[in-house]
């Protein structure tokens, strides 16, 4: 079963980096800092996949996460080349990522999301090394993110490459999903784990209130602090996760509001900054000031709206990645007697398989149908077997269909 309480908090830190877009309130970085979440959640699945399939599991993760940016790719780079982007062999970085790839001026506005695919690309490419070395020096290779981001930000390695600087910021949270997903921070002792995220949070507070960027207090200008303070939030929003929330379900509207926001987190996370871009000066010449809190809710409600119209025409696109049956809406019921007889949910999963059955992103790479497991009905009676006799054993039934669909892109 899935722990819902982890596609509760994906679907939090979606709506979060969507709203910090609209709003610019640097406040909502210190409240949720939403990327390491979502780098931690899909660190988690990250270590399920390499348990379940080993190094072919990358693969798989690229298969799910590339298709959904080549749909973007496929509107926008036509679109930049008409407006001045030189034709060049860089161009074919947008087919993959491992470096920023180019845009205009527009362009690096309405699309400079794509650095999280960016960092996620390179955190998969590295995880088959990461965990084998997680697993034979955990704290070592924990601290290890923390200590290169702390020698780049003390400028012992000030030319240090985009990449090397993102791992120091965002490697330490996929990291901690390692940490998740193996059970480690479940069995740390409150005696250990609050002290140390005490200590952290205190450690990244005092970075941040002394190292100001030129948005203030926004950690995305503040690399140093980011990272303790996120590590410090995901500690106590990951590392003591309940096994579920069953009242998210209990409410019909809420329940499918958070598996739609997983199961097209990815597709949210690329599209909406485009939206946001485009958006604004058509509500700025209709006097909807960014200033003004009614032209702040009416920019946030529009944005979400055209995102939901958006996820409608090329969400599918995360299905079809998924290698499952596209859907305009997920989370419903297939038109199957199994599908529409599953209604009664599973038990939850043991501590260390729950991160296997949770989705990520952002960024997981893409979504994950789950159906309930399979039932048994009778077989016909065997007309070998002695007349009032029955033939030995189930058969399985067709398996039932009703999805749960969740997304890692992390998103985002």
């Amino acid at each position: 079963m899935r722990n819902r309480y982890l596609d509760l908090l994906r679907s939090l830190a979606i709506v979060r980096v969507v709203v910090y877009h609209v709003t610019g309130w640097a406040a909502l970085t210190l409240i949720f800092p939403a990327m390491s979440v979502m780098f931690a959640l899909a660190g988690s699945l990250m270590a399920a996949s390499l348990d379940r399939t080993g190094p072919p599991a990358v693969l798989r993760r690229l298969r799910r996460l590339l298709p959904s940016l080549w749909v973007l790719a496929a509107v926008f780079v036509p679109a930049m080349l008409l407006t001045g982007l030189p034709l060049t062999a860089k161009v074919l970085l947008w087919l993959l990522p491992v470096s920023d790839p180019p845009a205009n001026g527009w362009g690096a506005v309405a699309l400079s999301v794509i650095w999280y695919l960016r960092d996620y690309l390179w955190f998969v490419l590295a995880s088959p090394l990461a965990l084998w070395l997680f697993r034979r020096a955990p704290l070592p290779t924990l601290l290890a993110p923390y200590a290169l981001l702390a020698v780049i930000e003390f400028g012992v390695l000030p030319a240090a490459p985009t990449v090397l600087r993102e791992f120091g910021l965002y490697f330490g949270a996929w990291l901690l999903g390692f940490a998740h997903h193996d059970g480690l921070l479940r069995r740390l002792g409150n005696r250990v784990l609050v002290p140390a995220a005490l200590a952290l949070g205190a450690a990244g507070l005092t970075w941040i209130l002394t190292h100001p960027g030129p948005r203030g207090y926004d950690l995305n200008d503040i690399h140093l602090g980011n990272a303790l303070w996120s590590a410090a939030f995901v500690l106590v929003a990951i590392g003591r996760a309940p096994t579920g929330v069953t009242w998210v379900d209990r409410n019909a509207l809420l329940g499918r509001a958070v598996t739609v926001l997983n199961s097209r987190a990815l597709t949210i996370y690329l599209w909406h900054m485009p939206l946001v871009v485009a958006l604004t000066p058509l509500v700025d010449v209709v006097g909807w000031s960014h200033q003004d809190p009614v032209g702040l809710a009416v920019r946030v409600v529009l944005v979400f709206a055209l995102v939901g119209l958006v996820a409608g025409l090329v969400g599918w696109v995360e299905d079809v990645a998924a290698r499952r049956a596209p859907e305009l809406l997920p989370g419903g019921f297939r038109s199957t007697p199994a599908g529409r007889a599953a209604t009664a949910p599973a038990g939850p999963a043991p501590a260390r398989a729950e991160s296997e059955l949770v989705a990520a992103g952002v960024g997981a790479t893409g979504p994950v149908a789950h159906g309930p497991a399979p039932t048994t009905v009778p077989r016909p009676p065997d007309p070998r077997a002695p007349r009032g006799g029955a033939a030995r054993g189930p058969a399985p039934a067709q398996r039932g269909t009703r999805e749960r669909a969740g997304a890692e892109i992390s998103a985002g």
